[in-house]
């Protein structure tokens, strides 16, 4: 027993002395966003899995966090999930486009559809598509 804890011990000891982990990214490789929220705040960390030590593994490249607002203390569990994604995707919008549809084309307005993302540059107005006609049958 004596044993197994000083293994532990050490094996913590070891982890709390290591240097972090922090990659720099390869952007030929495929990227992986994390997000979390908890009571008082967001974080979002984007990952990549590189060859370190002739072994594949993964490891962060860049960290996010803040802070709810007032308001946004408020908001329901999807919401604040919704909000964690939408802030992520702001800090780390690199070259990709979001294209905001509403769901007003299916008739079914859903919550991803009330809380789109700003308008931007890289993110312009929604355009709606233009609808078939209905022909009553």
């Amino acid at each position: 027993m004596k044993q197994d804890r000083i293994k532990a011990y050490e094996k913590i000891r070891e982890a709390l002395t290591e240097e972090p982990l922090l990659l720099m990214p390869d952007w030929n490789i495929p990227l992986r966003l994390y997000i979390d929220a908890c009571g008082d705040g967001l974080v979002a960390s984007l990952h990549q899995v590189q060859i370190i030590d002739e072994k594949p593994r993964e490891g962060p490249v860049c960290y996010i966090s803040r802070q709810f607002k007032p308001t946004e203390g408020r908001y329901g569990e999807r919401q604040i999930e919704c909000l964690c994604l939408q802030i992520a995707i702001q800090e780390y919008i690199g070259n990709m486009n979001i294209v905001h549809q509403a769901g007003n084309i299916h008739k079914n307005s859903d919550g991803l559809s009330r809380w789109a993302l700003a308008n931007t540059p890289n993110n312009p107005d929604y355009v709606p598509l233009e609808e078939e006609p209905q022909i009553p049958i």
